[in-house]
């Protein structure tokens, strides 16, 4: 029989609920060598905390998140709460020796996001920043064509991610679901939250980038705090457009707006080399498209490659349905969690860690500075 791992989950809201659902999905579909046991989920409200668990299938519940870190049959901490207590539960989760995974971005900024990737790394514990959409097969195939040189030379990385819901002004900020609109909580607002995920992924394609110029704006400068009630200015960007240039030379283009009717999460990716393009679709994300200059002329053209197949080099989908059945987003967080759980029995890192995590994070922060300085910002390379 397959080893445990036992479960403290700290958040019991939209990553909370994603992250469950995988850790109970994950034997059934991978065999996996530890087996995820659901020992305890932690959440302010004691009442919430009771029902999510339940609702889940944890053992038990708890309103404190030190109880979690404190508990002797605790193996990973599962960290899905707003970004500004990130660090603090990270860095006491690694001083007792459990192994972490954390929602992204990692931190408020890349100075807690340093102190995180420096406890993880002297405590020596397994540790991931979960950027789920690494793990949509198409996403994972595109990387797989672009290390085999099939694209050649990259010219090219353009990436959106748009949404429309915080459009109005009696949107509130701060408070449990709105903590993403509250600077204090979330550090950020699209840089953090959306373009996060643009710039992970164009990394883990594209390598390193390494000089970004930005611009941001707020469109509605204050509203009620869900909290206090009180009207305040808004700290956090609302849209964000920045170019880049990447260490292998290619040039970026990077845009998040929470202000685009007709959008509620539009991700997108494509990639220009010197043989071939790719471009993704968070709304089609089981396929993915290619054009190849080198095909013959009179059929050379875009094809949409629907991401399904079994052996034929599809990640991930030998494990689920017959060929031409798809999946969707929740399965990426089974992805992950099966990914973890071979890495830890191995002893060998999984991929996103916090160093990479801290990577995004450095990006992050250079092209808010950017944006409020109006120049060319380096991003560090320490």
């Amino acid at each position: 029989m397959a080893k445990t791992l036992n479960v403290g989950m700290i958040g019991y809201g939209f990553m909370g609920r994603a992250h469950s659902n995988a850790y109970r999905m994950v034997t059934n579909f991978f065999d996996v060598p530890r087996e995820p046991v659901l020992k305890v989920a932690c959440g302010l409200v004691e009442e919430e905390a009771k029902a999510f668990a339940k609702q889940w299938g944890y053992e038990s519940h708890c309103t404190d998140w030190r109880q979690v870190i404190e508990s002797d049959d605790i193996d990973v901490v599962d960290i899905c709460v707003p970004n500004n207590v990130h660090a603090e539960i990270a860095i006491a989760a690694a001083e007792a020796g459990k192994m972490i995974l954390c929602e992204k971005p990692l931190a408020l900024d890349v100075a807690q996001a340093r102190t995180m990737v420096e406890a993880v790394e002297k405590a020596g514990v397994a540790n991931m920043a979960s950027f789920c959409y690494r793990r949509v097969p198409a996403v994972t195939l595109a990387k797989t064509l672009i290390d085999e040189g099939l694209l050649g030379r990259i010219f090219h990385y353009r990436s959106v991610f748009l949404q429309d819901w915080t459009i109005s002004a009696d949107v509130p900020q701060g408070g449990m679901a709105t903590w993403r609109l509250d600077v204090k909580a979330a550090g950020s607002g699209v840089t953090g939250d959306l373009l996060a995920h643009c710039i992970d992924t164009a990394m883990w394609h594209n390598g390193p980038i390494t000089r970004v110029n930005a611009m941001t704006e707020t469109f509605i400068k204050e509203r009620t705090h869900a909290e206090t009630g009180k009207v305040e200015p808004v700290g956090i960007d609302d849209a964000c457009t920045f170019f880049c240039r990447f260490e292998n030379g290619s040039l970026g283009n990077f845009e998040s707006t929470r202000y685009a009717r007709g959008h509620k999460s539009l991700f997108t990716v494509e990639i220009n080399g010197e043989h071939a393009s790719i471009r993704w679709n968070l709304h089609d994300l089981q396929r993915l498209e290619w054009f190849d200059h080198r095909d013959e002329g009179r059929l050379r053209g875009w094809r949409s490659i629907h991401v399904t197949d079994h052996g034929g080099g599809h990640p991930y989908m030998d494990h689920w349905w017959v060929p031409g059945l798809a999946i969707g987003y929740a399965e990426a967080f089974v992805h992950q969690v099966a990914d973890f759980l071979t890495a830890v029995d191995k002893g060998e890192p999984c991929s996103p860690t916090f160093r990479e995590g801290l990577e995004t994070q450095k990006v992050c922060e250079a092209v808010l500075e950017s944006a409020k300085t109006g120049t060319w910002v380096d991003v560090p390379e320490d």
